[in-house]
């Protein structure tokens, strides 16, 4: 059953059906935490985290399809939604970002990557968290979308409309949206070195991807140096790194 946080999690013990994962004959492969990894997605922050954290993992990879840039439908067999990142732990399945964060620093981080509560920072931290994904990403998928939109297959006549609404929602709507996010940033970095205060936390790993999306899709530049220096400094740390090498080829990390 759900637990009481409203976590896509499940007990495997207790639960047949999609969210079963086949038992290892290793005890202590068993007792691993396996991220289900999907290629230039969100998933890479999880493995960042553990990297962090040095806890053991094992990485099963999944690939997008090459025309459409859609998950395979083997992830369907993990969760129903077919999407990444997913965990499995203790025989748990756990999806979306801030949740899995969440989950692995109450169950495996000792109270590291998270300010103690109670605390100005612990605050902040909770807040970037959570704007990572419910206020920084739709803005960013929404131009995706109708930067794509013009080039898909449509009758001839159709191609001028469409590039016209798509314009015009980006130049009304997403973009002008996109440019008072970074500035809201960009300014929110002038109070301290990391986003929830002076020390890096897991709050900076969720704010990785949305900035990442923003450098290559969104004009976030030399324009907005704390911005810049953020992904400059997550891109050296070490642990950054090996999550990288161990993830495989991400094209967001291209600094």
């Amino acid at each position: 059953m759900p637990t009481a946080a409203g976590f896509v999690a499940r007990d495997h013990a207790k639960t047949k059906g999609t969210y079963s994962q086949p038992r290892s004959a290793s005890t202590v492969a068993a007792r691993m935490i396996v991220v289900h990894h999907l290629d230039n997605s969100r998933s890479q922050r999880v493995l960042w985290l553990l990297e962090e954290l040095g806890l053991p993992y094992e990485i099963r990879k999944y690939r997008r399809d090459p025309d459409t840039l859609l998950a395979p439908a083997s992830l369907r067999e993990v969760h129903p939604l077919g999407k990444s990142p997913v965990i499995t732990d203790e025989g748990r399945t756990i999806a979306e970002s801030g949740a899995i964060i969440e989950y692995v620093l109450e169950r495996h981080g000792r109270g590291r990557l998270r300010p103690a509560p109670g605390t100005p920072e612990r605050l902040r931290y909770t807040y970037w968290l959570h704007f990572a994904e419910g206020s920084a990403m739709p803005p960013l998928l929404l131009k995706l979308i109708f930067d794509e939109i013009p080039g898909r297959p449509m009758p001839f006549f159709a191609r001028p409309v469409a590039r016209g609404i798509s314009r015009k929602v980006l130049d009304t709507f997403v973009m002008p949206n996109l440019q008072r996010q970074l500035d809201f940033m960009e300014n929110e970095l002038g109070k301290s070195e990391w986003f929830a205060g002076p020390a890096f936390t897991a709050a900076d790993i969720q704010m990785s991807f949305p900035l990442e999306a923003a450098a290559q899709r969104a004009e976030l530049d030399a324009s907005r140096p704390r911005l810049m220096a953020f992904l400059q400094r997550i891109h050296a740390r070490p642990a950054y790194r090996r999550a990288l090498e161990r993830g495989g080829p991400y094209t967001f990390a291209n600094d």
